[in-house]
């Protein structure tokens, strides 16, 4: 069979829900990230390597690198989440997590917990797609390479400056730029010069090239199955063209790397894909006389679980309301979408709203990220496993989330409260998605961006100004009120409220007014 045949491409997900959407810590470069990788690899019995343990990664990341404690557990959190577990898994953490009764606990808890150390390595160098070049910021994306890279279409052009990670083109062009320097990042010390290069002669491990499976995955001769990359690099038939060899059982380097550039193509899943050949979803109305058209598209009918996605574009003055099979486990991006109300009440896989005005979006569970983007004047009301916020405006955020809310930068008058909706199939949704009630971080949100760490460009909704909100659709299911019910506060302020309701209703009832 034909190395033609082989086709390959750029996970999407990782970077979706992966590279945290700011730049990185100036330790996660390369140089340092070598050192890391050769400094668990020696240490393969100290819960270093094959599977990296908290408490190790914490003594690199505050001892080594530098990091505050909160930034460590965040990063190897949110690599935590992208992996495959059972909805039941993620519930029982929850559970362990709750029952904490100290810092101490929660951090003997954390102790426990381990991830893939190669697949890590990886992830932490993917987040300088977010990095900020002075000479990019300076004269614009590089001088179009040879790497005959087509270009994006409409929707991710205008925001490729600010969103790549929604950008399947950017995804590619960064792991073909940087891709003997992912293989590097893998290879067993003994195969690295002193200044922690590779030679021409040097072997790649069999695990290096299954770690790689965290960003690349592909198919033979358009078949309708996806395979991880290292099951077609092992496959027999391609052992002369990936390089493997079966009696030291490692890949060549230079073999591996050339073969990998010669089948890298376009994502079949990604947003270009779903945009130019997805189907078009007929979810809204074209307002007359608007010059705006309302978009809708999803791949869902040709892509497997895990790579579905929705893109909603330019939905203006209207509301649509969803719950469907379309939706489910999908990733999905609203883009420019004003005065508008948006339900969308299944199972999401991950929700990106970016550069949207004065609309309400309320949505299913989020799996994983709630991303918040250049938005003016948005409410967002929404169970989510993670909810980070930049660039937003007079935002209002009722959440219930089991970690801490990320403030990114450019951020002006964020209000936190607490979720406070509910419709009949919501739990049955959590529990799907693994997300319970509790641990709830709505209300203690993280300051991460760079530019200052002043907690007062957020406040959290007065109880005097809270009223719950009535998702007016009819739906099968068993859910009747607020998961988890309302923190103290708020439930006696609707409850005062109520009382002086029923009071005047009293008195008038009582006076017998005439008409």
């Amino acid at each position: 069979m034909d190395e033609s045949r082989v086709l390959l491409w750029v996970k999407a997900e990782p970077f979706i829900v992966g590279a945290l959407q700011v730049p990185p810590p100036s330790k996660f470069s390369l140089h340092y990230l070598r050192k890391i990788s050769t400094y668990v690899q020696i240490r393969a019995t100290e819960k270093a390597y094959p599977r990296l343990y908290w408490s190790t990664w914490r003594h690199i990341a505050c001892g080594k690198l530098q990091l505050a404690k909160d930034l460590a557990w965040l990063y190897f959190e949110i690599f935590d989440s992208l992996s495959a577990k059972a909805p039941e898994e993620r519930l029982e953490w929850s559970e362990v997590l709750s029952n904490c009764t100290s810092e101490e606990e929660v951090e003997k808890q954390r102790n426990q917990l381990s991830v893939d150390t190669l697949q890590f390595l990886l992830f932490l160098y993917i987040q300088q797609l977010n990095k900020v070049s002075l000479r990019t910021s300076l004269i614009g994306e590089e001088w179009p390479s040879s790497k005959n890279r087509s270009q994006s279409p409409d929707l991710t052009e205008k925001s490729n400056c600010l969103n790549k990670n929604w950008n399947d083109y950017s995804h590619q062009a960064f792991v073909c730029d940087h891709l003997s320097d992912f293989l590097e990042l893998l290879l067993d010390p003994e195969q690295l010069t002193a200044s922690f290069h590779s030679t021409h002669s040097s072997l790649v491990s069999r695990e290096a090239v299954v770690a790689l499976s965290f960003l690349i995955e592909g198919t033979i001769s358009r078949a309708t199955k996806i395979y991880p990359l290292h099951e077609l690099a092992l496959w027999q038939p391609l052992h002369a063209d990936s390089g493997f060899s079966k009696s030291s059982k490692t890949f060549s380097f230079y073999k591996l790397e050339t073969w990998l550039r010669s089948c890298l193509t376009g994502n079949p899943f990604g947003t270009s894909a779903c945009l130019k050949s997805g189907k078009k979803l007929a979810w809204a109305h074209q307002v007359e006389g608007t010059t705006k058209r309302a978009k809708i598209a999803c791949n869902t009918h040709v892509a497997p679980r895990m790579h579905r996605m929705v893109v909603m574009s330019q939905v203006y003055k209207q509301t649509v309301a969803k719950s469907s099979d379309t939706l489910v486990g999908a990733h999905v991006k609203i883009h420019r979408c004003n005065e508008s109300f948006i339900y969308l009440l299944s199972p999401l896989r991950s929700v990106t709203i970016e550069k949207c005005r004065s609309s309400i979006f309320v949505l299913g569970p989020v799996a994983t990220t709630l991303h918040l983007h250049s938005c003016d004047n948005v409410k967002v009301i929404a169970v989510c496993h993670r909810l980070s916020i930049s660039s937003t405006t007079e935002c209002i955020f009722h959440i219930l989330t089991p970690t801490r809310p990320l403030i990114l930068s450019g951020n002006q008058t964020v209000t936190f409260a607490p979720f406070h909706t509910h419709y009949p199939m919501l739990e049955d949704h959590m529990a799907r998605t693994g997300l319970a009630t509790v641990p709830n971080y709505w209300d203690n949100p993280m300051v991460v961006c760079r530019e200052n760490s002043d907690t007062s460009v957020f406040r959290l909704l007065p109880p005097c100004e809270f009223y719950v909100f009535i998702i007016p659709f009819e739906m099968e299911g068993d859910t009747t009120e607020i998961p988890g019910g309302l923190p103290s506060a708020y439930q006696k302020a609707l409850g005062q409220r109520e009382q002086k309701i029923q009071i005047w209703q009293k008195t008038v009832k009582e006076a017998h007014l005439t008409k």
